[in-house]
């Protein structure tokens, strides 16, 4: 699927997707800025985009491939591609490789995960295929063990190995915990997690010879979103151009943030996707441009719409639904998320705010039916839990005037990234 001018794909998007006919049922005809869009509300965006009676979707599912997102056990979210919009995402993607360090003839060890519609195994697989440089894939996998993965790194001495800090630091303490190293190891290409500082010590005493680099910025929802930029810096992308358009946009007006240095969320528009249009969709992360506009720009974690802790991606929404179906009684005042790092690894604290004359018998039930039902609705917590990947959830009760507000707004931060980013 070739590149589209913005103000033909949001004519084609009104003209077949009911849910962007209705989104821009108050525009004029013709649109050709994108900030004359609203941006896309993810609730209503995935109300929408169901396995029956779709209302994003611009044609009938008849010929794609299909990916989960993420979402509750309950009510997963499904993401859609054509296999020229497929070919085109890949390809783009595998041209960053170039800039994350890949070098003709690499060797690379595929340690992302596959299966159960997930995407991330097959997509770098694809995008290493369709790189501009000549390499080898070892399609291994992350769920393999460990000493089989080595195997097969040894066997091929594999230069670069790709997949999530914490399958490479999970790797990583295999070898410590053998007395062994992989120094032909060159790249440590990472994705879906930010590298702590924590964790590049633990890589390099298994890899001593390994550099960690982005190998970009992408999501199935959201598409391509960051091309890494050489330096010393890995959080540092810039716009996969011609293909996506990035905006930074104010957290409290919205409107699009143009000068360096001023964090905002992150909304993306894929100028290259028809069946399921993205056009100004929040990204979910946050973000500030190194530069000015349009150019390289820095991740600074998780925005409102949700968090990354560890390797498990948690919705706000459905926070909001685990508590309220455990609080009956209604003695949960206000929520925060607050994502903190300890010990070599997240952990997630949901604080709680409540009222005066809770018992604390009362309040630790309370707690245990929270912490139970978000680990029901999102089962690869406790499954990274017991990894030990992540530390267990807990609740940390508060007053209301205790939680964080934006301090122009006094709107409420519904999460707090407390983890250190350097």
């Amino acid at each position: 699927m070739p590149v589209q001018q913005f103000s033909d794909l949001v004519r084609f998007a009104r003209d077949n997707s009911p849910f962007y006919a209705d989104l821009y049922a108050d525009l004029p005809p013709e649109v050709t800025r994108i900030t004359d869009l609203p941006v896309v509300d993810q609730s209503a965006f995935w109300a929408a985009n169901t396995l029956r009676d779709n209302r994003v979707l611009t044609a009938p599912l008849t010929e794609a491939v299909v990916f989960k997102t993420g979402g509750t056990t309950g009510t997963p979210r499904f993401s859609y591609y054509t296999r020229e919009e497929w070919q085109e995402f890949v390809t783009a993607f595998g041209a960053g490789f170039t800039d994350a360090g890949l070098r003709p003839g690499h060797r690379v060890a595929d340690l992302f995960y596959a299966g159960e519609l997930y995407a991330s195994f097959l997509f770098i697989l694809d995008s290493l295929a369709h790189a501009p440089l000549a390499n080898v894939r070892l399609p291994i996998g992350g769920a393999a063990p460990p000493e089989s993965v080595v195997s097969t790194l040894e066997d091929f001495t594999a230069q670069v190995v790709a997949g999530t800090p914490t399958t490479l630091c999970r790797l990583a303490e295999h070898l410590i915990s053998q007395g062994r190293q992989l120094p032909y190891v060159e790249l440590l290409l990472f994705g879906g997690e930010v590298l702590f500082a924590d964790q590049r010590r633990l890589l390099g005493a298994a890899f001593p010879n390994a550099e960690p680099r982005s190998l970009g910025y992408a999501s199935v929802d959201g598409g391509l979103l960051g091309r890494p930029v050489p330096g010393p810096d890995p959080r540092t992308h810039r716009p996969f151009t011609p293909h996506t358009v990035v905006e930074i946009l104010d957290e409290t007006t919205g409107e699009p943030i143009r000068e360096a240095g001023r964090p905002g969320r992150v909304v993306v528009t894929q100028l290259f996707r028809r069946l399921m249009p993205v056009i100004r969709y929040p990204a979910g992360d946050r973000a500030e441009w190194t530069t000015t506009e349009g150019g390289p720009f820095r991740i600074l974690g998780r925005a409102e719409e949700g968090v990354r802790v560890g390797p498990v991606s948690l919705h706000w929404q459905d926070t909001v639904n685990a508590v309220a179906a455990a609080d009956a009684e209604g003695r949960v005042t206000g929520m925060q998320l607050v994502v903190r790092r300890w010990e070599g690894r997240d952990g997630l604290v949901l604080r709680l705010a409540t009222g005066p004359g809770q018992t604390p018998d009362d309040l630790d039930v309370l707690a245990r039916r929270v912490v139970t039902g978000l680990n029901t609705a999102r089962p690869l917590y406790p499954d990274s839990v017991e990894a030990g990947f992540v530390h267990p959830l807990r609740v940390e009760w508060a007053r209301h005037r205790d939680l964080a507000v934006n301090s122009r707004s006094g709107k409420l931060v519904r999460v707090l990234d407390e983890r250190p980013t350097a």
